[in-house]
């Protein structure tokens, strides 16, 4: 024989059915969205084509100056041009070679030297 359902105490809820679930597939973003924000950030104007010069100075240099010119930035020219670094190098990830990403990490220790700051440690 089946069990009677009990009546509830007044006051008491029944649990509620969760509602079912979204697909968790996604629609695939774009493939270069960071290219794109490099080109056209919002906080700097950048030289085309700084991140492929072979030199940490001229690198170092022109993110620098992209920073101290600009009137869109939130944050202090030295970070600001930090983060642009880092976001390039973040973003470029495994498919930045050894040599480039060597050249990338002198240039923010060259970036720091411009700035006066300390060496990272």
């Amino acid at each position: 024989m089946a069990k009677a359902k009990t009546a509830h105490k007044s006051g008491e809820r029944t649990p509620r059915k969760s509602a079912p679930s979204k697909s968790t597939s996604r629609k695939s973003s774009p493939r270069k969205w960071s290219a794109k924000v490099t080109k056209t950030s919002d906080a700097m104007d950048l030289e085309q084509d700084v991140f492929k010069s072979d030199s940490p100075k001229h690198i170092a240099a022109s993110v620098k100056r992209s920073a101290e010119r600009s009137r869109r930035r939130k944050s202090s020219p030295f970070r600001a041009a930090m983060s642009m670094l880092t976001f390039y190098g973040n973003r470029a990830g495994k498919n930045l070679s050894a040599s480039r990403r060597r050249v990338l990490d002198a240039a923010k220790n060259q970036l720091r030297r411009l700035f006066h700051r300390p060496a990272a440690g």
